[in-house]
């Protein structure tokens, strides 16, 4: 059996940056949550003053042969506790900017559409849509 995955396919990735760590942990964010979870984020930022961070999701495609890479960030920060019973990972305690209610506390069509993952995902659409629309005109 081969390991080589065929085209076309997609593929994200997206980590939590938090501004008062340094960035941390970023593209370290599934171990750091495996590892200490939302709770030892909160015990990590004690004291701090500056809660800000952003989500960040980059997705990737390749078709026909081209890779294309798509981004989408939501800024925000963490919250002193966690709230919320839906989502997953950090969602109990990022709160998106403009809002008051963390990723948890949301409804998903709410969270999808303002979420880092629902930005790269609607910029490769509209990728795919564009494509296809291209092809459509230079078949006419």
């Amino acid at each position: 059996m081969s390991s080589r995955v065929e085209a076309p396919f997609i593929i994200d990735d997206s980590g939590l940056f938090v501004t008062a760590l340094k960035d941390f942990p970023g593209v370290y964010s599934a171990h750091c949550y495996k590892t200490l979870g939302w709770q030892g984020i909160l015990k990590l930022l004690e004291g701090a003053d500056d809660r800000s961070a952003r989500f960040e999701c980059c997705a990737g495609l390749l078709i026909d042969g081209k890779r294309h890479i798509f981004t989408g960030v939501t800024e925000g920060s963490i919250s002193e506790a966690p709230r919320g019973e839906s989502g997953f990972g950090f969602d109990p305690v990022f709160i998106p900017n403009g809002t008051s209610m963390t990723f948890a506390e949301m409804d998903h069509s709410i969270k999808n559409r303002i979420s880092h993952r629902g930005r790269a995902f609607s910029a490769l659409v509209g990728h795919l849509a564009e494509a296809a629309h291209a092809e459509k005109d230079a078949d006419a």
